[in-house]
């Protein structure tokens, strides 16, 4: 599960400055009443350590209602044990150990976001939307974010049974999945008909962009490129932009973040001249697996109208988490700001809607992906019906006969 350093503004906010000697805009009476509610906690906080049937270690009860107050925010926000924000800082390199999912708690629930490709989970036919019931039996209802991630790891080759609700199914169901070390090759390219390259971003990591640059080289001289984006569910901030910056012109407004303090509003600008030529035909594919960094370069292409966007909404992550360490080890994960595309759209739940939608329904998504599991893993090169592809490869002709014709 690849963690949301993405979207990591790349600073640490002042966050322990703040707190200790105030922030200005408080006034007297806002700080009077924090005082009084700290008076509170403090009184509960001794009351269940005198009281409570048994004892209660002191630490349990403070990282409990630390969890409490990060989970009370957004589905984003988190607070870390000090194994928890180890583990989660160490994976940020493109391998790491489970079943290959990316998810997200909202409102006490676990959802995929999406499945990376090519991963156990992925071949199992999980999908975007899905949400987690148990794992191995045990309910999620109760459980943070990180306990549930930590129950999906295992040692390599070892199997875990996850309870699975899908809208349109009658019931329930479960998948049992061979857990293994998640190699995840992040840039995938091929050549398809009529001359058009196709690139697959499955996710944006440390070296995406180098390899992106390598498949826009290799693929300058065809009547134009395709940018499948579907079921990507992010990464690297860095890596979006800079990919951005390959395919618009120079000064070209990226995407930029809004939150309460300077340091949370950044501009993101095109830096250098495009690999591509501005009236190369680019054609953008999306779904609703399609999130946070996808969609900051979905938008930064659709606003600045340097390519066509096909294929379903986005899922609609817009917000802006920075990591701040704690002193004992442990950290919390806090949304500090929204990024905005160029046109100023906040897309925070809402998502992109492309300029040609494809809807494709929920039977033929599971259907097609099974097809292309199957293929893939018998080794076989078979071409599967694919209503957005196929929409996207005649947006390809469209542009260029466009192209041609002015």
């Amino acid at each position: 599960m690849k963690n949301r350093l993405a979207l990591i503004s790349g600073i640490l906010i002042l966050f322990f400055a703040g707190f200790t000697f105030g922030i200005s805009a408080k006034t007297d009476k806002d700080q009077s009443k924090d005082i009084e509610l700290l008076g509170l906690y403090t009184q509960v906080f001794k009351i269940v350590k005198d009281y409570y049937v048994e004892p209660v270690d002191s630490k349990k009860l403070i990282y409990g209602s630390l969890r409490g107050m990060m989970n009370s925010l957004d589905p984003f926000s988190a607070f870390f044990t000090p194994d928890e924000f180890k583990e989660f800082t160490t994976e940020t390199q493109g391998e790491f150990g489970g079943i290959g999912i990316e998810i997200t708690m909202e409102n006490h629930k676990l959802i995929i976001v999406a499945p990376i490709e090519d991963t156990p989970a992925w071949k199992a036919g999980l999908k975007a939307g899905d949400i987690i019931l148990e794992i191995d039996g045990k309910p999620v209802e109760k459980m943070t974010l990180m306990q549930a991630v930590k129950l999906m790891r295992g040692k390599p080759g070892t199997k875990v049974t996850l309870t699975i609700w899908r809208k349109g199914e009658e019931k329930p169901f479960k998948v049992t999945i061979t857990r293994a070390i998640i190699h995840v090759k992040s840039v995938k390219t091929r050549e398809l008909k009529d001359n058009i390259g196709y690139i697959r971003l499955t996710q944006f990591q440390e070296n995406s962009a180098e390899e992106f640059e390598k498949a826009l080289e290799k693929f300058k001289n065809k009547k134009g490129i395709i940018i499948d984006l579907r079921n990507n569910p992010g990464g690297l901030l860095t890596s979006a932009v800079t990919i951005a910056d390959m395919l618009l012109p120079k000064g070209a407004l990226i995407v930029y973040t809004k939150g309460r303090t300077p340091r949370s509003n950044e501009e993101y600008y095109s830096e250098s001249d495009p690999v591509i030529p501005k009236d190369f035909p680019l054609v953008v594919l999306v779904n609703k697996g399609s999130a946070s960094a996808s969609e900051i370069l979905t938008g930064a292409l659709k606003d600045n109208n340097r390519a066509l966007t096909v294929g379903d909404t986005t899922f609609g992550k817009a917000s802006v988490q920075t990591l701040i360490p704690l002193p004992d080890g442990s950290g919390i994960k806090l949304t500090t700001a929204h990024y905005y595309t160029p046109s100023g759209k906040l897309i925070m739940y809402k998502g992109i809607t492309p300029d040609i939608v494809v809807h494709v329904s929920e039977k033929e998504e599971i259907e097609r992906l099974k097809a292309e599991r199957e293929a893939k893993l018998k080794g076989k090169k078979v071409e599967i019906k694919d209503p957005q592809l196929e929409t996207a490869i005649n947006a390809i002709k469209i542009l260029n006969f466009a192209k041609e014709s002015f």
